[in-house]
């Protein structure tokens, strides 16, 4: 094997994220502490824990949103914790995606425009950006609402746009903060299977970081954090 296919052989088999005793604080108020974490690549995890034991906190320092105070963060196999603001930004954008659980999508634009902007922030062309879109969301079973605005389309529907926004640019990872929580269990789940299926068609790995059992289920493995320190790790329940 050449130089050059080892180091390929590494990158694939490097996990798609991880931390090492990672802690962090909010002025006085120690968040996490101790914290490790390895999520592979098409895998799905679920980050559980009640509220305040640090779930979000996690997802964005696993994310590059923030710094930790101790430990590290690495993305297939680089360290991403002591990059520059800009660099992590790229990184973000490029390769990972994100869903919230209000879906954050900008409401002057259509659901296709709001899916489309990854493209268009990574340099591609608005007919490439438009096509892929529109591709994602029919693949989410809401390309029939692709020009509408969100306040003219249910909460389920915005939803699919925010998976599909997720999506459009083939992202490693998929970070999803509580993405049902804004809707019913009937919705939620509709959403939930959407994601987690559009995600590991394209091999993208997805964190889950969520409460709730019903979620959890979908994931093939959990952690679960309290007061700020990983209590369990498993197959869900």
């Amino acid at each position: 094997m050449s130089a050059a296919d080892r180091r390929l052989a590494s990158a694939a088999s490097a996990p798609v994220l991880r931390c090492t005793n990672l802690g962090h604080s909010f002025g006085a108020a120690r968040v996490l502490e101790g914290v490790e974490v390895r999520i592979d690549p098409g895998e799905v995890v679920a980050v559980m824990g009640p509220s305040g034991s640090g779930k979000s906190t996690l997802l964005h320092l696993l994310a590059g949103l923030l710094r930790p105070d101790t430990g590290r963060v690495e993305f297939a196999g680089q360290r991403i914790d002591d990059l520059p603001d800009r660099a992590r930004s790229d990184l973000r954008l490029r390769r990972m995606g994100f869903v919230f659980q209000f879906g954050d999508l900008v409401p002057e634009l259509t659901l296709a425009e709001n899916v489309a902007l990854p493209v268009r922030l990574s340099g591609g062309s608005r007919r490439d950006a438009r096509n892929r879109a529109v591709e994602v969301l029919d693949q989410l079973g809401v390309g029939d609402v692709a020009g509408r605005r969100v306040s003219e389309v249910s909460g389920g529907q915005a939803q699919r746009a925010a998976v599909a926004r997720a999506l459009v640019h083939n992202p490693d990872v998929v970070l999803a903060d509580e993405p049902t929580g804004a809707l019913d269990t009937v919705t939620g789940e509709l959403v939930l299977e959407a994601l987690v299926a559009a995600a590991t068609a394209r091999g993208a790995a997805v964190l889950l970081v969520t409460h709730e059992l019903a979620v959890a289920s979908w994931a093939g493995r959990e952690i679960h954090l309290r007061d700020g320190r990983v209590s369990a790790v498993g197959a869900p329940a």
